[in-house]
């Protein structure tokens, strides 16, 4: 395994836009490169520009801790920084793979967090965050932690064969029960479910179930991407090998997109599959041609929130981020509805807005993107925080309430 020590010029990656899905503006790679060797990982995608073998080379990027204070010094920024979750993990390397128990570079970056009060989102799939519990649960006191962990399938041994080098998803579901029992708010990462290996009925089920036995406080799921070269070709010679029957399908809805992106009606029945699973309903239906539990247990077996809920974030964002990341979510949960919503241009209006916020709802004044009902919602977290419609959604979504939304009937 080929560790290459460099020496970084910068270390904080700084986002134009609050991401809803961390509710984040800044994260950082302390590795490029990673040892878990994932079949999927799209890390080993030539855009990223990751030198040498992946998932055999990586660059440590040694001086990492001394970058990142000197970035976050508030004596050395004009502008303060703005509010939401540091994101460690994720992007092109796994903070805790296991050269971080030679370097140590994650725990460092943690203490340097927490010694500026910042809060943090660690995403993982190694078991080694545990070592940092107790600096997670300082964070957590003072700030926020949440402690979150990806995994493609709950199956043992579909995971050895595309994530070969981190531990089981079993193992992994028991970290994340660790650090809920002490007090540090988690989530399930179900991303990327792997095309008709990891995307049946009974396998999206048992993905559920282990969620909600685990007590995460939300869960993100999410489809694969498959971008032409050298990911492509890792992935589909690793299918070859194992599932060559899947390959023809593979061909059909994988077709060169620019991001990787497989087909829009294999996305629309991978989301209607989760969808109804998650609300319990029956028939579900979907992508794969394989798995079915023989029938789903009733409406609100699950009750996990699709998205970060809000008392996880709203009191870390300013208004603007905070419309930003509601309207997004609200789209997000149209979309695993398999609705088309206007509530994601407006949040995209809403980024790119300069001007006073209330000029976003002043009658008589259109903003392009912003529909009448994403307006009704806005001047409402304007005002309270929060809004009604939201809070409806996450209910529904979450199969607590069996009342449609009013906006579902026609989220235009």
């Amino acid at each position: 395994m080929g560790a290459h020590e460099i020496q970084a010029k910068s270390i904080l990656i700084k986002r134009k836009y609050i991401d809803s899905w961390f509710v984040s503006r800044y994260g950082m790679n302390l590795y490029r490169g990673c040892q878990h060797n994932c079949a999927y990982c799209d890390g080993r995608a030539e855009g990223y520009y990751v030198d040498g073998e992946f998932g055999r080379d990586v660059c440590v990027k040694v001086n990492a801790p001394e970058i990142l204070r000197r970035e976050l010094d508030p004596a050395r920024r004009r502008k303060p920084l703005k509010g939401g979750y540091f994101l460690l993990g994720g992007g092109v390397g796994d903070s805790y793979q296991r050269l971080e128990e030679t370097y140590y570079l994650s725990r460092q970056a943690l203490e340097i967090l927490a010694e500026f009060g910042y809060p943090v989102q660690v995403l993982t799939k190694s078991t080694l965050v545990r070592r940092d519990l107790d600096l997670l649960q300082r964070i957590n006191r003072q700030s926020r932690a949440i402690v979150c962990f990806s995994l493609s399938s709950v199956d043992e041994r579909i995971s050895r064969i595309y994530e070969p080098g981190v531990p089981s998803p079993g193992e992994r579901l028991e970290i994340l029960k660790l650090f809920k029992i002490h007090g540090i708010p988690t989530a399930l990462f179900l991303l990327p479910v792997i095309p008709f290996i990891s995307d049946t009925e009974e396998l999206l089920e048992r993905a559920l179930q282990a969620a909600a036995e685990t007590e995460v406080d939300y869960l993100i799921f999410g489809g694969m991407t498959l971008k032409e070269g050298r990911q492509s070709s890792y992935f589909l010679n690793t299918l070859s090998r194992h599932q060559p029957e899947f390959v023809r399908e593979y061909r059909e809805i994988y077709r060169g997109e620019r991001w990787g992106q497989a087909s829009g009606e294999y996305y629309r029945r991978l989301h209607s599959r989760f969808w109804r699973i998650m609300r319990g309903e029956s028939g579900s239906g979907g992508p794969s041609n394989g798995g079915s539990t023989g029938g789903i247990r009733g409406a609100g077996t699950f009750r996990i929130p699709l998205r970060m809920p809000p008392e996880l974030f709203g009191d870390l964002l300013d208004d603007k981020d905070r419309i930003v990341v509601i309207l997004d979510q609200m789209d997000y949960l149209f979309q695993l509805r398999g609705k088309a919503s206007a509530y994601g241009s407006a949040a995209r209006a809403v980024a790119r807005w300069d001007g006073p916020l209330s000029d976003l709802i002043k009658p008589g004044i259109r903003i392009r993107g912003i529909s009448g009902k994403a307006a009704a919602v806005i001047g409402e977290i304007l005002e309270c925080g929060t809004a009604r419609e939201y809070e409806r959604l996450l209910r529904y979504s979450m199969g607590v309430s069996s009342e449609l939304p009013h906006s579902a009937q026609d989220p235009s």
